[in-house]
């Protein structure tokens, strides 16, 4: 059978690729479902939008969760959730941290065990074996290197790329006409204090919504030695893993933001400023994708 799977991943270019495959392409496959994978981590808005993605437009999306085994060589399995019931408290992510350690810039495994693998075990909970079917991802022709290097092997197809190339003015344009919008600016992302923002991104955050960084503050210490590297000698003196870019803590972050004071320029939605400091990074917007290099 072609079979196709939809990774919504609860952005606005997901949603919009979502609409055109189910109104446009689900007659050339035999089945298709949509899967939305919730770490549990997700700011409100991003659930919202999937949740109103739903009942506009009859997605019939299955929300899925990730369920991590703290034993080694247990893979990651899934449960089916719901909009109402969809963990909200970090406790999914957590989970993952408990056994993996701390995510970061150099252990960036968070996306590919809380959602792709959740995402693959409930394909393979119904049937579809891996690799026997199509995945839809919602990148766009203006963003054509995020694309996997791996499409070909992992069956991936990228309908906004390929299908109906597709920019972000483009995607702003089709959502200014619908009767909602995913409530989120640029700068804010779908994962409330991802670490793969820029800094400048962050210390607006803190500015606005500095309590969305007590979950990372709190897992720093809980787990901070956690992770494969403490069963080897020759670390450095003193070294834990912390979250963010340059093996900075959520305290490292509280103090620089601090240190700037008033001459702080805060992140606007989709704004030009660049500085080489304040604004590397900054590859999470609307959401982790899951495909993308290093992700899988």
């Amino acid at each position: 059978m072609k079979r196709l799977a939809v990774s919504f991943s609860g952005g606005e270019t997901s949603g919009y690729m979502t609409y055109r495959v189910i109104t446009e392409a689900a007659s050339y496959f035999d089945e298709v479902v949509v899967v939305f994978a919730n770490t549990s981590f997700e700011r409100d808005e991003c659930l919202d939008f999937v949740h109103a993605c739903d009942k506009l437009f009859s997605f019939r999306t299955v929300w899925v969760e990730a369920v991590i085994h703290d034993k080694k060589g247990h893979g990651v399995r899934h449960r089916v959730v719901s909009y109402e019931n969809a963990s909200r408290d970090g406790s999914v992510f957590e989970s993952y941290i408990a056994k993996h350690g701390i995510p970061n810039t150099k252990f960036p495994s968070c996306t590919r065990d809380l959602k792709l693998r959740a995402m693959d075990s409930y394909l393979r909970s119904i049937g579809w074996a891996t690799g026997k079917y199509y995945w839809a991802v919602g990148i766009r022709a203006d963003e054509i290197d995020r694309m996997s290097s791996n499409a070909a092997v992992r069956h991936i197809l990228y309908p906004l790329v390929s299908w109906w190339p597709t920019t972000k003015p483009q995607i702003n344009t089709w959502w200014a006409k619908q009767a909602f919008r995913l409530r989120l600016r640029g700068y804010e992302g779908n994962c409330k204090t991802c670490w793969k923002k820029s800094l400048r991104k962050h210390f607006t955050l803190i500015d606005e919504r500095r309590q969305d960084y007590d979950f990372f503050r709190r897992m720093e210490a809980a787990y901070g030695y956690v992770g494969p590297e403490f069963a080897k000698p020759g670390l450095p003196p003193g070294y834990k893993r912390v979250f963010f870019r340059g093996n900075k803590s959520t305290e490292d972050l509280f103090a620089e933001r601090a240190a700037l004071g008033r001459d702080f320029v805060p992140a606007k939605d989709d704004s030009l400023l660049f500085d080489p400091t304040l604004d590397v990074g900054g590859g999470c917007g609307e959401s982790c994708e899951v495909f993308a290099d290093g992700a899988e």
